[in-house]
């Protein structure tokens, strides 16, 4: 958990101020039924560049959301999952996805596929 557990002054806040990052919730979405490696979640995110998405997940990571195996092989394999506690996003993720749909189709004349 985030070591700011007071000072906040509204619950969004506190959600906001762990999945708010520039790709946490990216992040979180392509995790939600997955253990992926580095390069994987990189490759999904083609616009982030290795020292934002290295921070991101190191965040993540600290505040209890992700989990981070590394593999003592040769070349070092590390995946990411998601921690019992990052799996209750789900549903949040789940609505910014829907919402997300619903704001590209009606903007944009598209829809992008969240899957």
């Amino acid at each position: 958990m985030t070591e700011q557990c007071s000072g906040f002054t509204c619950p969004v806040e506190a959600t906001i101020s762990l999945i708010g990052g520039k790709y946490k919730a990216v992040i979180l979405w392509h995790l939600m039924n997955n253990t992926l490696r580095y390069s994987e979640l990189h490759r999904k995110m083609p616009k982030a560049t290795d020292k934002m998405l290295a921070q991101q997940l190191r965040e993540l990571e600290k505040d209890g959301l992700i989990n981070r195996v590394v593999y003592p092989v040769v070349p070092p394999k590390t995946e990411y999952s998601l921690t019992e506690y990052g799996k209750t996003l789900a549903p949040i993720l789940d609505a910014l996805c829907d919402w997300g749909e619903n704001y590209l189709s009606e903007t944009q004349n598209c829809k992008e596929n969240c899957q």
